[in-house]
């Protein structure tokens, strides 16, 4: 009786073992299921995150291939061109802007003192008109936070946030009488400062002109080339050109030429221009006459001072972007008399002036040889020059 109750037990002890052991083998293989299943959802999230990467890479490089196609209009082009929603923003309300401008300016009154027109119930000068304008315009864009100009040199609060943008409205307004092209010229630094900064600091930097045509010429800090925006009947900008190269070539637009009667390293150079048969194109406007530059893709501009000419161009509103224009259009500035590039030279005050040499760097290396004796940071360039 004793045998029997033992050998149940017995039975009763294995078969619990056992029933214990099937469960453990059970929880083994669900953790090994479950094991295998997490490392099979981590592997095919990291697959999913390479696809990712990947789309982004090849929507990076079409994007990269797609920059600066002629035809584009200047929406698409920004689009293209910049992730800053803000910059974006920002050049397409100047855009608008210079398109205002170039009908005011077109359909001015002028006497032999002044070209007025209408700015709501307001009659002004049409450079104080544009003034307004682009003040206007920059304050609704929601993306300046402080703008100054040549007319109101220090700098107002906009109550945007993004930029700051320092403009001369009309360059050459004395000149809209004689029907010759006159322009706006802006430059766009990040931040909330027109103080403190170079023009290498700038985001972006461009010029209308109001001539024949209405073009905006605008270079982005973080894009390839100088570009070329001409207004359309349907009032659209289109791009009709990049400039990417100024070549050597003979054609001077030679600018405070009173300076030559006691500045004789200018006399000298202004002679050689001449001796060489070089071409003269020169309005007396700064912007047409360094447009041409990036246009024509040869050529130098000068405007250098002497011991009883000041200088009269200023660094923030119009020194500074014209260089990022010309230099990333091939091109190279000279500035200050310190033989460094225009981009180089710090605003120390909004109202700074200076001189500047724009051109082919060619051109550029001669202008401080023969004014300051020396050029070396293009001492390894060789001038070619052609007509």
């Amino acid at each position: 009786m004793q045998a029997t109750t033992s050998r149940k037990a017995t039975s009763s002890v294995t078969k619990s073992f056992a029933q214990k052991g099937k469960t453990a083998a059970a929880n083994t293989r669900a953790k090994a299921q479950l094991m295998g299943s997490t490392k099979s959802n981590f592997v095919a999230r990291q697959g999913l995150n390479m696809q990712a990467l990947a789309s982004k890479q090849t929507k990076r490089n079409t994007k990269l291939a797609a920059r600066a196609e002629v035809g584009d209009t200047l929406e698409e082009f920004l689009e293209k061109n910049t992730d800053d929603l803000k910059l974006r923003q920002l050049m397409l309300s100047m855009g608008e802007a210079v398109r205002t401008i170039a009908y005011k300016v077109r359909t001015a009154s002028c006497s032999a003192t002044a070209c007025i027109n209408s700015f709501g119930d307001e009659q002004l000068a049409v450079d104080l008109l544009a003034d307004k304008i682009l003040f206007e315009t920059l304050k609704f864009s929601g993306v300046c936070e402080l703008a100054c100009s040549e007319e109101v040199p220090e700098p107002l609060e906009l109550g945007g946030k993004g930029f700051s943008v320092a403009f001369d409205p009309l360059d050459g307004s004395s000149i809209v009488d004689t029907n010759f092209s006159v322009g706006t010229i802006f430059g766009v630094w990040p931040g909330g400062k027109l103080t403190g900064i170079t023009g290498r600091d700038q985001a972006a930097a461009a010029m209308g002109v109001y001539g024949p045509r209405t073009v905006y010429c605008l270079a982005l800090k973080d894009c390839p080339g100088c570009h070329e925006f001409l207004l359309q009947d349907d009032g659209k900008f289109i791009h009709v050109k990049e400039t990417t190269e100024i070549a050597e070539g003979k054609m001077f637009s030679p600018g405070n030429l009173r300076a030559t009667f006691d500045n004789p390293e200018y006399a000298k150079l202004v002679n050689y221009w001449i001796d060489n048969q070089y071409t003269l194109r020169y309005t007396g406007g700064m912007v047409p006459d360094v447009f041409q530059i990036i246009v024509k893709e040869k050529g130098v501009f000068s405007n250098v001072i002497s011991p009883t000419t000041k200088a009269k161009l200023r660094l923030l509103f119009e020194v500074a972007p014209l260089a990022l224009l010309v230099e990333k259009a091939g091109g190279a500035s000279s500035c200050d008399g310190k033989c460094v590039s225009g981009l180089d030279v710090e605003v120390e005050q909004h109202d700074q002036r200076t001189q500047i040499c724009y051109g082919s760097v060619g051109e550029v290396k001669r202008f401080e040889e023969t004014l300051y004796g020396k050029s070396e940071r293009f001492a390894e360039i060789t001038e070619n020059v052609s007509a």
